[in-house]
């Protein structure tokens, strides 16, 4: 099982990352946690890394691919992985793609999570009131979801003209959500097997609880 998460800033795609992999078995490839454990030990890539976050730069998409090209190499042996935090622009997706497909490794299945831009507010601002990040307004929230809709939404388009799309409502339950998307990954043989590729019709899963006879939520 090979699964590529995208969503909007607090939407939950991180939590959800981590509950697939556990549940699957699989390895949770989360880009920020892999840029920080290299730092951390100190690995070429990360004193590269390091030298970039000294400079107050972004880290390049070739030091950023090169990353995720060696968690990659590293999970060929396993059964997949799911990948958080690229892309997230469509050079990124184009070369992560070529990247991922040269080792055979390209994603079977991207699961977007649809949510409302106010309630991400709500859910950012709670979480930096929370975490006492005084840094994190609603000026600042609301132009993160921005850059959001403009470079990293658009993506979305070239996975569903791919086929491989699976969108689910992430206004719910973090358990709820999680119940959906490992139904999604159920229904389409994922989670049984690493099945060859296989077209698909890109899915929108985000009126599952109808669909299996539950009432909608609110």
């Amino acid at each position: 099982m090979r699964v590529l998460m995208i969503a909007a800033p607090g939407a939950g795609k991180g939590t959800q990352a981590e509950r697939i992999a556990e549940h699957f078995h699989v390895p949770h490839l989360a880009t920020g946690d892999m840029l920080r454990e290299h730092v951390a030990r100190g690995t070429e890539l990360g004193r590269e890394v390091k030298g970039h976050l000294d400079r107050g730069e972004l880290v390049p998409d070739e030091v950023v691919l090169a990353m995720v090209r060696q968690a990659l190499v590293s999970a060929r042996s396993g059964n997949g992985y799911v990948l958080d935090g690229v892309p997230r622009t469509m050079p990124q997706a184009r070369a992560c793609y070529q990247m991922a497909a040269e080792l055979g490794m390209a994603a079977e299945i991207v699961l977007h999570l649809r949510i409302e831009e106010a309630l991400l507010v709500g859910r950012l601002l709670a979480r930096a009131a929370d975490q006492g990040r005084s840094d994190d307004t609603e000026e600042v929230i609301r132009h993160r979801i921005e850059v959001y809709d403009e470079v990293t939404r658009p993506i979305l388009a070239w996975y569903r003209e791919r086929n491989i799309l699976v969108s689910v409502d992430g206004d719910q339950p973090v358990s709820d959500v999680a119940r959906d998307i490992r139904a999604a990954l159920t229904a389409l043989g994922l989670a049984e097997l690493p099945a060859p590729h296989r077209p698909r019709a890109a899915l929108d899963l985000t009126g599952l609880d109808t669909a299996f006879g539950a009432a909608p939520h609110p």
